[in-house]
Order: structure tokens, then sequence, then C-alpha cells
């Protein structure tokens, strides 16, 4: 098996050693494999393909590192089309959390989700996928 070193901050190390610890894992190699196995896998859904989905993406970050908010309005303007709505919230003395709302293809929503992983500084990054044409119309329900 190929090494690979990785840089990450040390707060995160130590999060992953005692998560290893308290779930079994052999060790950092162990969850870092299956982390990036998961990742990659996240969009390789075949049942959401060439469907019309409604995205929730939340994103938390230091309210002191204005570069991430900055890339947040940037891309919000960049993907216009894709963001049916998004919303800026103060999450206690310094952090701030962006949500964005999104309508589109899971190309799109990748694209997106993915540029926001990008971004340098970011604390927390969620987000889950739904079929808009699971829900059916009004008429149906009739």
């Amino acid at each position: 098996m190929t090494v690979v070193s990785v840089s990450m901050p040390e707060s995160l190390l130590e999060r992953i050693d005692e998560f290893a610890d308290e779930h079994g894992y052999t060790g950092r190699s162990e969850i870092i494999r299956e982390a990036s196995r998961n990742l990659l896998g996240e969009f390789e859904d075949k049942r959401l393909e060439g469907r019309e989905l409604m995205g929730i993406v939340t994103v938390l970050f230091d309210y002191d590192t204005t570069a991430v908010e900055e890339k947040m309005m940037h891309l919000r303007h960049e993907h216009e089309g894709l963001v049916a709505s998004n919303f800026h919230s103060h999450v206690g003395e310094h952090r701030c959390m962006e949500l964005f709302v999104l309508e589109g293809t899971l190309e799109e929503i990748s694209t997106f989700v993915g540029k926001i992983r990008a971004t340098k500084d970011t604390l927390n990054i969620d987000y889950s996928v739904v079929p808009v044409d699971e829900f059916g119309t009004f008429t149906d329900m009739e």
C-alpha cells in the first residue's frame, strides 16, 4: 500500500485519534481510507442522476475569517441559477453559519459543494439532497 503524507490541524488529528479509540479502528489510516471512500462515493448515487434535486448546504466558519464570508457571497452570485435561497446567521460570539437552499441537478449541486469544501478556513460543512419529484404534486394527493 502506498504511504501518503497529509497536513491537518493538530485539533483535527486529536479528534481522529479519539474517534479511532472510541470506535475500534486500528489507526488513523483506516479512518482516512474510509472517509475518502465515503467522500468519493457521495455523489455516485445513480438513483439521483438525471433528476431534479433540492439540496441544503450549511457552512460554519469563524466570524473573524472574512475571506470565507466573501467566498460564500461570490459562490452565491456565481451559481445564481442554482441557489434558490441563502441565509446568514451569527452563531455565538465568533462564528457564522451560511445556509444555502439549492435546486438543480446532481452535477450542479456536486460542483457547488465541492467549491465550498475547497474554501479555506471553513469549520464545518454539511449537506443533504432530496429528489424533488418524490413528493408528487398536490393533485396526486386528492
